[in-house]
């Protein structure tokens, strides 16, 4: 079972055999001359996948073990939904702006982190241990990280029956893994942008590429 990982970018195996959590197969089509890139697609996006989970477990974690009427609730929730919208938004306005990309895609990283301390003020306040990032809980957690099929239902059984300071465990194990594939992708829309530009700068290629073109074109 799951994990108390003292590294907030611990580099798990989640990625192994996946898909990298950059813009994959996108949503909204584009034309492969004009100056708005592919985007969309953040279901392909392993993070998103990973943020969803997280969202998803959280609500369940408030539900069995935080007051409902505590402030503590919302906020969880709301950090955890925020991570996974954030990707969303993030990867759908990366067509016109990968600053926006990049803002929103820290914000999420940014909220990930916010819950996470949530999760570990939860063990601190039940005198609990967070599990070492080599125990067999935290190895187990990242086994089921690998799967390809890895999904909410994957973690249920644990999530719906074992005690809090376990369930918070495996939440701060899934929290890490999702941060560590954030990191990754902000750092390769760092490079994109210095390499590639934002929206203004493809439009001025393409604008220089037509007229380039039109200049080429014989005398009718």
């Amino acid at each position: 079972m799951p994990e108390a990982e003292n590294n907030r970018t611990n580099k798990t195996n989640a990625t192994d055999n996946r898909r990298p959590s950059r813009a994959s197969s996108p949503s909204s089509p584009s034309c492969s001359d004009g100056f708005i890139p592919a985007h969309g697609g953040y279901e392909d996006l392993l993070s998103f996948r990973k943020s969803r989970l997280v969202y998803d477990a959280t609500v369940r974690f408030c539900d069995r073990f935080i007051d409902k009427r505590s402030r503590t609730t919302d906020q969880m929730i709301q950090a955890a939904r925020s991570g996974k919208q954030n990707i969303l938004e993030g990867s759908q306005a990366s067509g016109t702006s990968k600053e926006m990309e990049l803002k929103l895609t820290n914000v999420a990283r940014a909220s990930l982190e916010e819950l996470l301390e949530d999760y570990r003020d939860y063990l601190r306040s039940a005198n609990q241990p967070q599990w070492d990032k080599s125990s067999k809980e935290a190895l187990f957690v990242r086994k089921l990280g690998r799967s390809p099929d890895e999904s909410f239902e994957s973690y249920r059984e644990f999530i719906d029956t074992r005690p809090g300071p376990v369930v918070a465990n495996i939440i701060i194990s899934l929290i890490h893994q999702t941060n560590y594939l954030l990191d990754q992708q902000i750092r390769r829309l760092e490079k994109d942008f210095l390499n590639e530009g934002g929206l203004r700068e493809r439009m001025t290629r393409a604008r220089l590429a037509t007229r380039s073109q039109q200049q080429k074109r014989p005398p009718q």
